[in-house]
């Protein structure tokens, strides 16, 4: 709908030049916003504004020039000149009712873009140490990452959802060793906690040796100390996958840190191959025998080391590696979502970046941390356990759908403050229960719809139960069967120009704009608009239904509202999708 009303701004723009009015030889985009009050119209022009200096004209002047042509027509009901020169434009009822029927039609595909062109982008989303159980700050990189990519992928990108596990490193010597300790004690074994090693332990390390040694059986012999690492890793591995899947954040790659220091075809691992990559571009030098890598070249604020003199890897070294793996995978463009603490890491990985042919294919979305409360009472240990309160944990008691949603209620960049009794409220101060509420009571209306109504049973009410039988299937478009005594052929073919309604046509307006807010999610890695756009969108059809009488006795008219429901269930379950939560049918 932007597109269409932009295109008939820009014709009336060409019209005034082509006749004189303008003295411009090319015709400049027409530049269009939503007005900040609704009361201006559904879309303000901003041109003249713009075109002032250029003309030298009264910019309120240069807009009654583009107004007088711009035609009342099928899609713009009024035009109307404002302010220093803004031109308001209200669309018609026509337009808004070609909305509802591409809405219905449509389906999940409504609002689907193609900004992305079909580019290839990898978001890594979730950086995990599988020593420990996934924290909740992972739940809030695992909601805004899945989220992200569906967006991104509704605005016409190739997505790849990478996992990173940091697996490599004396942490996880560290991790055999706990689990070992652990699994010899429950043998009986009278062997003390060594204090001074900075060893795991947590519940969760016994845990994880008792399930050992419950597949071991009791007259095994004692494994291997490296057994204990590589066993517990895939336990824990194991542990944070079922999780992901559990929640309904899948992942396409698990990339292991381990594989950046394995020899590969050639014979050089990739840390190997990103060091001579930045050798042969002059990037690295050699001092007090460390390697050095000349960041400073790209805008960091000193040089790093890359190896030290002692022959060992720094961090930084692998994780260049990683990133460039990424783009060899055949990743264009990358996206990483980090935690807050992470923020001076940012320039130095960009200029590696840089120096490895990628200039500015790389964005950082940065974290911060989760707040749990209870009741607004902070909340920092396990009830389980007295240790700190995981991921997992917190899905258990809140469930995945809320937690999801409350995760991206917010900007990543604003601390999250996460009431785990409001979040388990069922009333309207929960947003995602009074979102998913507005999906379950239009399942209802079309149950009822689908019922019949030749009894007069629901006819001139609203007010339907919400326990009714489940008789109607979830679909883009066509209601089965019999729908308020009107057959589905009927139905798909109803008479939107009844549509006319206030409540009716903001609720059209709100499907109008979902377009656009996917395009600015995606434009800047933002999700969390789509849960203030659900908000709107649930807050438009409780009005609708609360005005307009859905069930009628007038045929032609339940037809088209049924429809108008149909489509908003579509656009409803379509942005509940988009966020990563799911849109019940009964509540």
């Amino acid at each position: 709908m932007r597109n269409n009303i932009e295109q008939i701004v820009s014709q009336a723009i060409a019209a005034a030049i082509e006749a004189g009015e303008l003295a411009l030889d090319y015709t400049p985009e027409a530049a269009l916003e939503r007005p900040r009050d609704p009361e201006h119209g559904d879309w303000a022009c901003t041109i003249a504004l713009k075109l002032a200096k250029e003309l030298g004209r009264n910019p309120r002047e240069i807009a009654q020039v583009i107004a007088a042509r711009i035609q009342t027509s099928e899609l713009v009901s009024s035009v109307e000149v404002a302010g220093p020169g803004f031109i308001n434009l209200r669309l018609s009822p026509a337009a808004l009712q070609q909305v509802v029927r591409e809405a219905w039609e449509q389906g999940p595909d409504f609002a689907r873009l193609n900004v992305g062109a079909g580019r290839t982008v990898n978001v890594e989303f979730i950086s995990a140490n599988p020593t420990g159980p996934m924290h909740v700050g992972h739940g809030r990189w695992a909601a805004l990452g899945n989220a992200m990519c569906n967006v991104l992928e509704h605005a016409g990108w190739q997505v790849t959802r990478e996992f990173y596990i940091n697996d490599a490193g004396s942490q996880m010597d560290k991790f055999g060793r706990s689990i070992e300790i652990r699994y010899r004690q429950l043998q009986g074994e009278d062997l003390p906690w060594p204090e001074d090693e900075g060893l795991y332990g947590g519940q969760y390390v016994i845990e994880l040796a008792q399930e050992l040694l419950a597949a071991d059986g009791s007259g095994a012999s004692l494994p291997a100390s490296s057994e204990f690492r590589e066993r517990g890793y895939q336990l824990m591995l194991g542990r944070m996958q079922a999780l992901c899947e559990r929640i309904g954040v899948p992942f396409h790659v698990w990339y292991s840190e381990r594989e950046l220091y394995q020899p590969r075809a050639d014979g050089h691992s990739a840390i190997e191959t990103m060091l001579a990559e930045l050798q042969r571009g002059g990037y690295l030098y050699e001092h007090e025998g460390a390697t050095w890598f000349r960041s400073t070249d790209f805008g960091d604020d000193k040089d790093r080391v890359l190896v030290k003199a002692d022959g060992d890897y720094t961090y930084f070294a692998p994780d260049i590696a990683y990133h460039l793996s990424k783009f060899g995978r055949g990743s264009e463009f990358l996206i990483n979502i980090w935690g807050a603490d992470h923020h001076g890491y940012i320039p130095r990985m960009q200029a590696a970046c840089t120096a490895l042919g990628h200039s500015g294919k790389l964005t950082i979305v940065l974290g911060q941390l989760v707040n749990l409360y209870r009741g607004g009472e902070a909340v920092r240990m396990s009830k389980r356990t007295g240790e700190m309160v995981t991921f997992e944990e917190l899905i258990e008691e809140v469930g995945p759908d809320a937690t999801k949603y409350l995760m991206l209620a917010r900007s990543s960049d604003q601390a999250l403050d996460f009431d785990i009794e409001a979040a388990t409220r069922q009333d309207a101060s929960n947003p995602v229960y009074y979102v998913q509420y507005a999906h379950a009571r239009i399942c209802s209306i079309l149950r009822k719809a689908q019922a019949g109504s030749a009894d007069g049973a629901g006819v001139g009410t609203n007010d339907e139960p919400l326990d009714q039988p489940d008789a109607l299937a979830s679909g883009g478009g066509v209601v089965p069967a019999v729908a308020g005594g009107i057959s589905a052929a009927a139905m798909a073919q109803a008479d939107l120009t009844l549509l006319t309604h206030p409540a009716e046509l903001d609720l059209a307006r709100e499907f109008a704009r979902l377009a656009e807010v996917v395009e600015g999610a995606a434009a800047d890695l933002a999700p969390f608009r789509l849960t203030h756009y659900a908000e709107q969108l649930a807050t438009a059809f409780h009005s609708f239904y609360t005005r307009c009488q859905v069930l009628t006795d007038a045929a032609a008219l339940t037809a088209a509202r049924l429809y108008l429901v149909q489509a908003t269930r579509n656009v409803l379950a379509l942005t509940l999708s988009l966020i990563g939560v799911s849109a019940p049918e009964r509540m």
